[in-house]
């Protein structure tokens, strides 16, 4: 049912993640590998002011991969069409099993972006100039790793 993985979900020691049934997010890659594209998250919503993966909440029927590319659609205008999804790894799990699935992806048809109300600003980023930034927590946490997925993708 669309929207039915929207709501909290709590660890015994009161961390709260966002998605009823888990959350993915779109790392998605520009057509010559080198740039990924960030979200400068709007000042409302959770960690607002940082940068990160458009993504959001599972809904019930979905897979990571649908949930990743339908949450970027609505963030950024890029239609699942676009992107050719190359892997997926998860990236976060909590104690009571919630799970953060990062899709990753080829831009395949280059689209203009389109923020929504949840973005101050999209941007295609140099790799090397993700750090810089001031990233959501759990995206930093998880940038090394992604790197190495990138880079497996590279020699593949």
């Amino acid at each position: 049912m669309l929207g039915d993985g929207n709501g909290w979900v709590r660890d015994p020691d009161g961390s709260r993640y966002w998605g009823r049934f888990g959350a993915a997010g779109l790392l998605a890659l520009s057509p010559d590998e080198s740039k990924v594209l960030l979200q400068h998250r709007a000042w409302w919503s959770h960690q607002g002011g940082t940068w990160a993966l458009p993504g959001g909440a599972r809904d019930s029927h979905e897979s990571a991969a649908d949930a990743a590319l339908r949450e970027a659609f609505e963030e950024t205008g890029l239609p699942p069409t676009s992107l050719e999804v190359l892997s997926e790894v998860v990236t976060a799990r909590s104690e009571v099993g919630w799970t953060y699935t990062t899709v990753l992806a080829r831009l395949v048809e280059p689209r203009d972006l389109i923020p929504n109300e949840e973005s101050t600003a999209l941007e295609w980023v140099h790799l090397g100039a993700v750090p810089d930034r001031r990233l959501h927590p759990a995206f930093a946490q998880s940038w090394p790793e992604l790197q190495v997925q990138l880079q497996s993708l590279n020699e593949s």
